[in-house]
């Protein structure tokens, strides 16, 4: 019989991420308007080398959802709901994926080389270019902007879940649940 739970690791990645992605969002947010100064500009290494991780973390996450199938959803959902649920994940998938590269694009198009936790060079993707690395932290804003709309919308539905469907949509994500073996 499958589980109708998620493995340890996925919950450890789900749960993991979640706590780095929120915290990039705040300082990324935070650090945005700050005047240039040598705290904005350790800020924002810190938001680099935690971009390079999450990355680095949502590329583990999606070859462990391919390998390590999850649980189906329940048949009592309607399908358009399953869609919705398939399309919602994907998106944030796509936006784990697109932000991150949208920041490394960013500094490399800026002049400014990542450089992983003071240690390890990132190449730069793109030659020094402000007008494109100017466009790019547009891209990169705009796509954290739609990160949080689908983020609150992937909340809002596992919050809908437990409290109106009274399903096991977000149970079966907790960080552990009495009925597991």
């Amino acid at each position: 019989m499958e589980s109708a739970h998620y493995t340890g690791t996925a919950k450890a990645l789900h749960w993991v991420m979640a706590a780095l992605l929120f915290g990039l969002l705040a300082l990324g947010f935070y650090m945005h308007d700050l005047p240039l100064s040598p705290e904005k500009l350790q800020l924002y290494s810190w938001h680099k080398w935690a971009g390079v991780t999450a990355f680095l973390l949502v590329l583990f996450r999606l070859l462990w959802r391919i390998t390590h199938r999850p649980p189906a959803l329940p048949e009592t959902m309607p399908k358009i709901m399953q869609f919705a649920a398939h399309a919602g994940h994907l998106a944030l998938y796509g936006l784990m994926f697109a932000i991150p590269l949208s920041g490394w694009l960013m500094s490399s198009a800026k002049g400014f080389q990542t450089v992983w936790f003071g240690v390890l060079p990132i190449p730069d993707l793109l030659d020094k270019n402000k007008e494109l690395g100017d466009l790019l932290q547009t891209v990169h804003m705009g796509l954290n902007l739609l990160f949080v709309a689908v983020l609150l919308g992937h909340i809002g539905a596992a919050l809908k879940h437990h409290f109106i469907d009274k399903d096991d949509i977000l149970i079966r994500m907790a960080p552990r649940h009495a009925k597991e073996k």
